[in-house]
């Protein structure tokens, strides 16, 4: 059975999940964009554990990011987004 992550790390994904669900409910973002945050957040939440999953979340972010239909206030959370999930795994190891 996997540990338990910290009480810290916790706090920081659930934040992060936070962050997401803002992102999914915003209109103004294309649906495409909005499903691949889904898939993000389907990653964290399955992975707690697990840094991999992590990995596999700040991928989906990052290629997102390119799209030329995402408008910029939302790059610009992603872009946080990833440097939080970034930061939530360096604190897994």
């Amino acid at each position: 059975m996997a540990a338990k992550p910290k009480p810290e790390v916790q706090k920081m994904v659930s934040d992060v999940i936070a962050l997401l669900d803002e992102v999914i409910a915003d209109r103004s973002v294309p649906r495409n964009i909005r499903g691949q945050v889904e898939e993000s957040k389907k990653k964290i939440e399955s992975g707690i554990n697990d840094p991999v999953n992590f990995g596999s979340a700040i991928y989906f972010l990052d290629d997102i990011c390119n799209d030329i239909n995402m408008p910029s206030h939302t790059r610009t959370e992603i872009w946080s987004l990833i440097s939080q999930i970034e930061a939530i795994k360096e604190k897994m190891k």
